[in-house]
């Protein structure tokens, strides 16, 4: 059977990363993009399209345009994502469907963070220049992640949130905080053996699983039960492209060797505000995602020879697991790169990451390929599916429209505690303390079920921080007063 010219395939991947020199987020994305023009040979004239993944680092309004003129490109689109490490399978979906359709010839998709200064300070590296006035067409979800309810009680950072979800797991698992951190150390130490072989990692050092988990002068606490090495690292000078076209283009280019299939892409979202989700330990937006993305392709979970689940925290993993039936400790492995904590976490770039790696793992090996991302507080997913042989149906965009309004129709009701008073009893569904660089507590927010189905998120009274400390407050029964909301144990 002859096979449509039209199918979208990924034709050049590149990476980069500066450990020592000052960079600009562009420079790395330039340097990214060169390789991957270079290995999609014979197509640069061709880019129509250049997509940049949200950046943190200061690069002006246009980063799509600017990278564009540093490559010598003149696409007739260029744009930028909104926040999320969703994102890059997001842009890879909108050039596989563009590509599938007629509508662009070859795209290129680009992203890069320089978070690190030579100096090792955190600083971030030069300001880029703004080249133009006029803004990248944003495409993507702009919301913001958190709404009044979080912020009223500090849960602002992702660390702090994401810890709320690992004590609803710690607490279905029957673990105490100190358990759960002794398994999380063996859940992520496979990660960081991955990484210590990738080129590209920033942290290319295998640890065993006590390095992780225990608490120590260069591993404090960061947010029950985080310690710093199972947290995300944003603090990285990394970029990544890929080079995306039609099967006709590329055998006309002679490439269509080294092309890998785009086999098929779904999103979804979990309840948008965290405080209104009604189990903080589950994450139905990924199994509405790959469920999508695996029936596109007309596959299972089973027939995926190779797997990257975001890893920004560990329960983002174990989430991704829980959702789509895979074993934490499947022998196909979770990760391409190492993951957020260990190969790096450069914004919401992470997953470029991960496709690029993941194709030129293909393009070795053979077989299938599943990459996850989300963005915010494991709000946004996207679920994309690769693979060396022609997809079965075509390249597939799943419609999730149905089983996105079963999702949100499931939110809990949420006490405005922020405008009027919430008081009363409530069992505590998602709990942490949050400590400070100098390894004290400083906070210890909860979203919890009031007596009426009703959630709220509150912080504890500070005198109360002692008692709190170290333990997980799942289950427990606090008194919820005041506005904003605080709380005190009961009893």
């Amino acid at each position: 059977m002859a096979l449509d010219d039209r199918l979208p395939v990924v034709v050049g991947t590149g990476q980069s990363i500066e450990r020592v020199a000052a960079v600009s987020a562009l420079d790395l994305a330039a340097a990214a993009a060169r390789a991957a023009l270079e290995d999609a040979s014979g197509l640069r004239h061709a880019v129509s399209r250049v997509s940049v993944v949200n950046m943190v680092s200061p690069v002006g309004p246009a980063p799509a345009t600017a990278l564009a003129r540093r490559l010598g490109l003149a696409p007739t689109v260029t744009e930028v994502s909104t926040v999320g490490g969703n994102s890059p399978p997001m842009l890879v979906a909108r050039a596989a469907t563009a590509i599938a359709a007629g509508e662009a010839e070859v795209v290129l998709v680009a992203g890069a963070e320089a978070l690190r200064s030579p100096d090792a300070s955190g600083a971030p590296g030069p300001v880029e220049p703004e080249l133009d006035r006029a803004p990248d067409t944003v495409v993507g979800d702009e919301r913001a992640g958190v709404g009044r309810h979080e912020l009223a009680a500090g849960l602002l950072a992702p660390v702090n949130i994401y810890a709320l979800f690992e004590s609803a797991l710690a607490a279905r698992a029957g673990r105490t905080f100190a358990e759960h951190r002794v398994a999380l150390g063996e859940l992520m130490t496979p990660f960081t053996r991955v990484a210590a072989s990738h080129p590209f990692a920033w942290f290319p050092q295998a640890r065993h699983p006590g390095e992780l988990s225990t608490v120590s002068a260069d591993n404090r606490l960061v947010s029950e039960p985080f310690t710093k090495r199972l947290c995300a690292v944003m603090g990285v000078n990394q970029g990544a492209a890929l080079v995306l076209t039609s099967l006709g283009a590329a055998r006309a280019a002679g490439i269509e060797a080294q092309a890998v299939f785009c086999w098929s892409s779904a999103e979804a979202c979990d309840i948008w505000f965290p405080t209104a989700r009604p189990d903080l330990g589950r994450a139905p937006g990924i199994a509405v995602a790959a469920a999508g993305a695996l029936g596109a392709s007309g596959i299972g979970i089973d027939d995926v020879d190779v797997l990257d689940l975001y890893s920004c925290f560990p329960c983002a993993v174990e989430l991704a697991a829980d959702a789509m039936g895979i074993r934490l400790d499947d022998h196909r492995g979770l990760t391409v790169t190492g993951g957020l904590p260990y190969f790096g976490g450069p914004g919401n770039n992470y997953t470029l990451h991960a496709i690029a790696t993941v194709v030129d793992r293909l393009r070795a090996d053979g077989g299938v390929a599943l990459v996850t991302g989300l963005g915010w507080y494991a709000t946004k997913h996207a679920v994309s599916i690769y693979g060396t042989e022609p997809p079965p149906s075509g390249y597939r965009v799943a419609d999730t429209s149905a089983a996105q309004q079963a999702i949100d129709d499931d939110a809990v009701a949420v006490a405005d505690g922020v405008v009027d008073d919430a008081s009363g009893s409530a069992v505590v569904v998602g709990a942490t303390v949050a400590h400070g660089p100098d390894a004290a507590p400083f906070s210890a927010p909860v979203i919890a079920r009031l007596g009426d189905g009703r959630h709220v998120a509150a912080v504890a009274e500070a005198d109360a921080l002692s008692s709190i400390q170290g333990r997980n407050l799942v289950g427990t029964t606090v008194r919820v007063h005041g506005t904003p909301p605080r709380y005190r144990l009961e009893g």
